[in-house]
């Protein structure tokens, strides 16, 4: 399928999507969040693909929700329903059970930032910037800012981010806990596929259900998350990758996983 507003590839296990929005910084809009719903589902039913790598290209990652489209916002319902498309993309990344990586160059932004909130692990370029700046013109973030933010960072330091509204560079991001690491900009897409590759080299199933035990378990009490993590780990002794691994261990050699 061709795209408007974003780029796709795959290879090696890996897809690339790329934000393509040029002239605007790609800001986020109704088409994006569109497309991209539309390659999570392509994506999700692709059993070549191991692992995903979200970016915006060396310039800009998103520079947030295209103002265009919020200054045509007029009534609570219209804005319901663009944050609905919003809240579609978000959550068919956290609930993929494939790992999504953002790779991070420049502005990150309101719902820029709030998308690379909703990938799995961020690697930022030392040119990144970071911030929520939704208080600044009267509303609050609505793509998950105020939930995932401080799941990630602390509430603390997020209540900070988000009551300031004030930009951080990528060495704080690092700081704080919001970034996996930060590399020069020139490498920063090499860095993001050397990550995606070693996760994407890993038992498949064992790699879903750990994404799936995390995510799950994030909102449930401490007791009811240990079970689920009980119940994930004892369906993994029903696949092969799992016998292989033990065996594999035992007898001192590298494992051949079939993804079974």
């Amino acid at each position: 399928m061709k795209y408007k507003t974003i780029l796709f590839k795959k290879e090696n296990g890996l897809a690339t999507i790329t934000l393509h929005r040029p002239d605007t910084m790609n800001a986020l809009n109704s088409q994006v969040f569109s497309e991209l719903h539309t390659v999570l589902t392509e994506i999700e039913r692709d059993d070549e693909v191991n692992v995903v790598i979200l970016t915006g290209g060396d310039k800009c990652f998103a520079a947030g929700v295209d103002i265009r489209e919020i200054n045509e916002i007029a009534t609570p319902s219209a804005a319901r329903r663009f944050l609905k498309e919003a809240h579609s993309v978000f959550d068919s990344m956290e609930e993929l059970d494939k790992p999504i990586i953002a790779a991070i160059s420049g502005l990150a932004l309101g719902g820029g930032c709030e998308l690379a909130l909703a990938c799995d692990l961020r690697i930022a370029a030392d040119n990144a910037t970071f911030g929520q700046p939704e208080i600044k013109i009267g509303v609050i973030p609505g793509g998950g800012g105020t939930q995932r933010l401080p799941r990630i960072i602390g509430i603390t330091k997020a209540k900070e981010f988000l009551y300031t509204g004030d930009f951080i560079n990528a060495e704080e991001a690092y700081r704080i806990g919001l970034l996996n690491k930060v590399v020069a900009a020139a490498s920063l897409m090499d860095e993001a596929r050397a990550m995606a590759l070693k996760i994407a080299h890993q038992p498949q199933i064992a790699l879903k259900a750990t994404k799936l035990a995390i995510n799950g378990g994030l909102n449930m009490d401490l007791k009811s998350a240990m079970a689920y993590e009980a119940r994930c780990f004892e369906i993994l002794f029903s696949t092969e990758d799992q016998k292989e691994g033990v065996m594999a261990y035992m007898e001192k050699r590298k494992p051949i996983f079939k993804n079974r």
